[in-house]
């Protein structure tokens, strides 16, 4: 039996994922796949990526993957990465796409004429270390207040019912950053490159157990 199965629709290099998710559970077995049953029979799912929204819901589709993801997101211990996070909401700016619908809300894009503190522009997409305020989840355990993790993304999530919100991050107004219900849990960085509080985050979902 699979222990933890990441989503593979072509879309991004999920070998750091995997590698990552090894590292925090050395016993465990720990698949990149495409394939539908696999991913239904997996104890959890990792759904990542990256690129743009219309080619990864158009590969998504294509790998016949969306009902098992759906299924998994609904039953099982879930988390969704950067792109994974996106796609989990209706609808994205991005190509005008209609997302999975998992999530109430939408995906917008960072302003054009950004300005930080001291009124220099910021570059789109948000790219680097960036702090992360966060809320009383069971995936943040052993993780500071404000910890950096690192990002990748010209897009951020919108959710309509802020009880979905789990964290923050400045650029420089706050975005939403990670998102939960239930069993699903979802974030815009990427921790699997975000070093220590990245591989704590992937150790507590290895051993999360939702109610």
């Amino acid at each position: 039996m699979v222990d933890i199965a990441i989503i593979d629709y072509g879309m991004g290099n999920l070998r750091s994922v995997r590698q990552a998710l090894q590292a925090v559970a050395p016993a465990a077995s720990v698949v990149v796949t495409d394939n539908p049953q696999e991913v239904l029979g997996a104890s959890r799912v990792v759904f990542p990526g990256q690129g743009a929204m219309p080619d990864c819901i158009r590969e998504l589709e294509a790998r016949g993957l969306r009902a098992a993801l759906l299924h998994a997101a609904r039953t099982k211990p879930f988390l969704g990465i950067c792109i994974g996070l996106q796609m989990l909401f209706e609808h994205s700016e991005e190509g005008d796409t209609p997302g999975l619908g998992i999530l109430p809300g939408r995906v917008v894009r960072f302003a054009n004429n950004l300005c930080d503190a001291e009124h220099s522009k910021l570059k789109v997409p948000h790219m680097g270390w960036n702090q992360v305020h966060h809320g009383g989840h069971p995936l943040w355990k052993g993780i500071d207040q404000d910890a950096r993790f690192y990002f990748v993304h010209s897009y951020y999530v919108c959710p309509k019912d802020t009880e979905l919100v789990q964290a923050t991050s400045c650029y420089p107004q706050a975005f939403t950053c990670a998102v939960a219900r239930d069993n699903l849990f979802a974030v815009q960085f990427h921790p699997e490159k975000s070093q220590d509080a990245g591989l704590r985050l992937l150790k507590n979902f290895v051993n999360w157990a939702p109610i």
